[in-house]
C-alpha cells in the first residue's frame, strides 16, 4: 500500500535517526494513512486518508 494520502497528499518523509552517541541512520517517517469509506454527494468513496484529514473533515462538519 502506497502511503500517501489523497485528500492532503502527504507521502513519506525521509530523516535521521539520532542515537545518544549522536550516530546518524537514515530513517523513514511514514504518515498515518487508512482505508475509510467516506460519504460524498451521497455516494460511498473508499479512500486512502491520514487521520489528520479525517479528524479536519469531522471538525468541518464535511462528513
Amino acid at each position: 500500500m502506497s502511503r500517501v494520502c489523497q485528500i492532503t497528499g502527504k507521502r513519506p518523509r525521509a530523516g535521521n535517526k539520532i542515537c545518544h552517541s549522536q550516530k546518524h541512520n537514515k530513517r523513514v517517517f511514514n504518515p498515518n494513512v487508512k482505508k475509510k469509506t467516506l460519504i460524498i454527494n451521497g455516494r460511498k468513496v473508499k479512500m486512502k486518508i491520514s487521520m489528520r484529514a479525517l479528524r479536519t473533515l469531522e471538525k468541518k462538519g464535511l462528513i
